[in-house]
This record gives structure tokens, sequence and C-alpha cells, in this order.
């Protein structure tokens, strides 16, 4: 049996782990798992989230096996749960706010104005797909340039890039420029 892994350059093919390496991964999520879960449940309001971040956790603790200390494996556990937590948190907080502006948006006006909604639709479908891709990412989906970058399988500099000219592109097609 063969496992399929992404990467930044595309699908790449991998031997199945090795039995210590799984040996290792199950003792280490035997040992631990309760205790990450009590970390993780005193930290977040939402127990909907809780198995989400727990399983982000042990993900990210498959993922880099090797760099889990021996002897501190429980607080290298409890620091990655506390960056998927704050990550967590980032990506609640602009969909919360997202949801807000989307709720008061028609009350504005800004919404409303069919002129404005046919010109700013006509600019997105004229915009290259490309374009398109990573400003929905961003705009729609809420993801940050680092979960773009998984994404869209390039570096998160490269991101930042093609965001930035497909704004450019974007602004350009609203003023009633041409790509």
């Amino acid at each position: 049996m063969t496992f399929l892994a992404q990467d930044r350059g595309g699908t790449v093919v991998h031997d199945p782990p090795d039995s210590v390496q799984l040996a290792r991964f199950e003792d280490l999520f035997t040992a631990h798992h309760e205790r990450v879960l009590g970390y993780v449940l005193r930290r977040t309001g939402n127990a909907g989230d809780v198995d989400d971040v727990v399983a982000e956790t042990f993900l990210t603790a498959w993922r880099r096996l090797g760099d889990v200390p021996e002897d501190a494996a429980l607080p290298w556990l409890y620091a990655v749960a506390r960056r998927v937590l704050a990550n967590h948190r980032r990506r609640e907080k602009t969909r919360v706010a997202l949801v807000e502006r989307l709720r008061v948006a028609p009350l504005t006006g800004t919404q409303t104005d069919p002129e404005g909604a046919a010109i700013t639709a006509a600019a997105w479908r004229e915009l290259p797909e490309r374009d398109r891709e990573v400003l929905a990412l961003i705009a729609w989906e809420g993801l940050d340039a680092d979960q773009v970058a998984v994404v869209l399988g390039c570096s998160r500099n490269a991101v930042r890039i093609r965001v930035h000219r497909a704004k450019r592109r974007f602004e350009k097609l609203l003023k009633g420029g041409a790509v």
C-alpha cells in the first residue's frame, strides 16, 4: 500500500509509515489525548470546535513526529494546541465580522445599488479564473495567506503577490479598464 500526500509541488507518493513511527504515534496519542482534550476544552468557548482543534493538534504531531521530544511530548502538544486554538480564534473572529458586515450591509444601502452590483459582477466575471480563485479564498472562505498557499500549492509570498495583482486588476476593471 502507498500513501499519497500533497506538497507545494504537487502530489507525492510516500511509503507507508514504518511500524516504529506508527507505534510511537499510537503511544503518544494514547498517553496524551485526554490531557490535550482537557486543555482545549478549558480554552474554547464552543464545545463543537474541540474535536477539530484536538484532531488538528494530533495531525500536526503525526506530520512532525520527528520533532516531538521524547521527554517533553505533552508540553510540545500543548504548544501545538495553543497555536491551533489561536488560528481557530482568528478564523472565527474573521467569520463573525464578515457575517456582521453582511447582516448590516443592506441597511447601509451599499448592497442595494443595482447598477453598482451589475458593474461589480461584470468586473468579477472578466477577471481571470486564477485571480477570482485567490480573491475568493480570502474574501469568501476567510482563509489567511498560509492556508491559501496550501490550497493553491504555492508559497505564502506567492499568495501575497497574487492577491496584490488580482486586487489591482479587479480595481482596474471596476473603473472600466481592461485587464
